[in-house]
């Protein structure tokens, strides 16, 4: 009995890695999909608040909110309770109804996409479940996702809740907060496909690089959101020249504000100013990395992910630099905003090659 009981689980555990192994390719395509439509939300996102659509619905409602408008009254019932908040009354006083449908389309659609992406995951993550097409672990992972998904869509109304009342605008915490989360979120998918079916080998020899790799990981992930502080109290329209700001590297009334705290938050010259050098930072961590690797034996997968992470960084930087001196118009503060998760992307990319590289021997200089 305890050897028919051995053999049949023995049985179950090869089933089961048949079955995994039968759905790879497709539960990749669907983590692959899942975050192609993530970096879509986040730049719709970016297009809802550039556009000061944000605002624009002033209720949640999960189920009934999926649908718009569709009839004259019902347009008019959306609109008379936009009226209702102070961005109207303070910003868009006398606005019509048709200007009003152009920002409500902006905010529907992202609430939209948000509720779609629920959707593409919740039921082809039902399905391969069912089909036992996930190990323990990746079913840990996938969960952890899906929790974070639904703490997003409450974060975002949480969000928009705070420029409803006294306010023309969202809270710059919660924005930060908000685009944070979903950054991270990205970031969770991203690992997860690459990383299915790849155990990390994480070798010694490579330990040192891989942990400056996440280092830059995490300081990508913390320029973001001094990029979202930047965004949420319209910082970038201010100190419009580079490499100075106001004629000095060190402006005047860094830190005006009392208590010392508030500048890193709500002082628009302590957040450029931040914001810049932080980039600055990344671009050193950055080119110190690359000379590293390039410096030793790895596999082309590490040196490529080195050139791509080097690349993206010195586009993210002329993004900036020429959104900055162009007063931040539309177009390049979207193409600045989808630059950054490329560069985060590619961060994670550089870290996730260097965890699986297998060092290769270099010649000894003596050696013909």
């Amino acid at each position: 009995m305890p050897l028919q009981g051995t053999l049949a689980k023995q049985h179950g555990s090869d089933e089961a890695g048949d079955n995994q192994q039968r759905y790879h390719f497709a539960v990749r395509v669907w983590l692959l999909i899942v975050a192609a439509l993530i970096a879509t939300i986040f730049v719709v996102g970016g297009l809802t608040r550039l556009t000061d659509s944000g605002l624009s619905i002033t209720e949640w409602q999960l189920i009934s909110g999926a649908l718009p408008p569709l009839s004259d009254e019902a347009w008019q019932t959306a609109f008379d309770k936009y009226r209702q908040i102070p961005e109207y009354e303070l910003v868009n006083k006398g606005m019509g109804l048709a200007a009003f449908k152009a920002i409500y389309w902006w905010e529907w659609g992202h609430r939209f996409l948000g509720r779609f992406i629920g959707f593409a995951f919740f039921v082809p993550f039902v399905f391969f479940w069912l089909k036992n097409a996930f190990d323990r672990q990746l079913t840990g992972r996938l969960i952890i996702i899906f929790i974070l998904g639904g703490l997003q869509g409450a974060l975002g109304w949480y969000m928009v809740k705070s420029g409803l009342v006294d306010r023309v605008d969202v809270s710059q915490y919660r924005l930060a907060s908000h685009l944070g989360l979903a950054v991270l979120l990205f970031g969770v998918v991203i690992w997860t496909f690459l990383g299915l079916g790849k155990p990390n080998r994480d070798t010694t020899d490579n330990s040192g690089r891989a942990r400056f790799a996440l280092v830059i990981v995490v300081a990508v992930f913390l320029q973001i959101l001094l990029g979202a502080l930047v965004s949420g109290i319209h910082a970038g329209r201010s100190y419009n020249t580079w490499p100075l700001m106001d004629g000095d590297w060190v402006p005047e009334g860094l830190l005006d504000k009392s208590p010392v705290i508030l500048n890193f938050f709500e002082n628009i010259v302590t957040v450029q100013f931040d914001h810049r050098i932080a980039a600055y930072l990344i671009v050193v961590l950055v080119a110190y990395q690359a000379l590293q690797v390039f410096k030793t034996g790895l596999q082309m997968p590490v040196v490529a992910s080195t050139l791509i992470l080097v690349g993206a960084v010195v586009l993210q930087v002329l993004l900036g630099i020429w959104a900055l001196l162009s007063i931040v118009p539309l177009e390049l503060a979207i193409a600045h905003q989808s630059g950054a998760l490329v560069l985060f992307t590619a961060a994670i990319y550089h870290l996730h090659c260097l965890k699986r590289a297998v060092p290769t021997q270099v010649p000894d200089q003596g050696q013909q």
